[in-house]
């Protein structure tokens, strides 16, 4: 269980995070949506510890993650993956090396320096690539993908650190409807086939209807609303959203038209094993 309490984010008179308290189940796909600036790439940030808040607290199951530092600080950064909007793949490097960057919390110090993983890292590097349909680039240069595929392989990157939780920082956000499908499958395969919690940033209201079993909308850093996808009305886009509701909705409904005729008839995600299972052929 990932328990938020009363977290507060300020940047000199602004808050960007302002007393947020969220109780988030294991297992779960939470949505977070709001306006650009209402606070929701902060509060991934938060939970993840690359920022400090200003106060309040996290715990995952009861262990204090504000209050972690040093090794410690390392192994929840690892238990708790994040991929980002820009991938934040090394590109001249090849997808599986990039792949295999998940592993370095998993090695000791010098054989990540030197690049020495095992079979075993390299199977289940192999078998994260494989889950997603990019086994056969695995010997490609990052830099030659295409955006969504980029994306594929930071999250089978995020895969093999073996995570308990997973945040996607608009992940979706400059990817065309195909390529946006596709990454939103990936990660629901990772929170459906390997029972992963995955917390999403998203602006686009369509997606967050259709994959997220939970949604958190902020607004002005506040917590405004907290629901179902079919609590997610109208009504309630205009409070997230205010004057640019309009415009949500009707992009809203335009990507949804836009994915359907992108990828007519695509097949739902068949629970399978996990992966470290799958790479040893277990």
């Amino acid at each position: 269980m990932l328990v938020i309490e009363d977290l507060t984010r300020q940047y000199g008179d602004r808050r960007a995070v302002d007393g947020v308290s969220l109780r988030i189940e294991p297992g779960s796909f939470v949505g977070v949506i709001g306006r650009s600036g209402a606070g929701k790439s902060t509060l991934l940030r938060l939970i993840n510890r690359l920022a400090d808040p200003s106060s309040g607290r996290i715990l995952h199951d009861g262990r204090e993650v504000t209050a972690l530092k040093g090794r410690h600080l390392r192994e929840w950064r690892t238990r708790c993956a994040m991929i980002f909007q820009q991938f934040n793949l090394v590109g001249r490097l090849d997808v599986m090396t990039n792949v295999l960057m998940g592993r370095l919390s998993h090695v000791p110090s010098h054989r990540a320096l030197l690049r020495l993983w095992s079979d075993e890292d390299r199977a289940m590097a192999l078998a994260a690539l494989e889950s997603f349909d990019m086994g056969e680039f695995a010997g490609q240069r990052a830099d030659g993908l295409s955006g969504g595929q980029q994306q594929r392989v930071a999250i089978a990157r995020a895969l093999v650190q073996e995570p308990q939780i997973l945040l996607a920082d608009e992940p979706v956000a400059s990817l065309d409807p195909r390529n946006t499908r596709l990454v939103m499958d990936a990660l629901a395969e990772v929170n459906r086939r390997y029972g992963i919690t995955v917390l999403c940033n998203l602006h686009s209201l369509d997606l967050a209807r259709a994959y997220c079993d939970r949604l958190v909308g902020l607004a002005a850093g506040r917590v405004v609303f907290e629901g179902g996808p079919f609590d997610l009305t109208e009504d309630v886009a205009r409070r997230l959203y205010g004057l640019e509701a309009g415009e949500v909705l009707d992009d809203s409904a335009e990507r949804e038209a836009e994915q359907r005729a992108a990828l007519p008839g695509l097949p739902g995600i068949v629970p399978a094993r996990p992966v470290r299972e799958a790479a040893l052929g277990a």
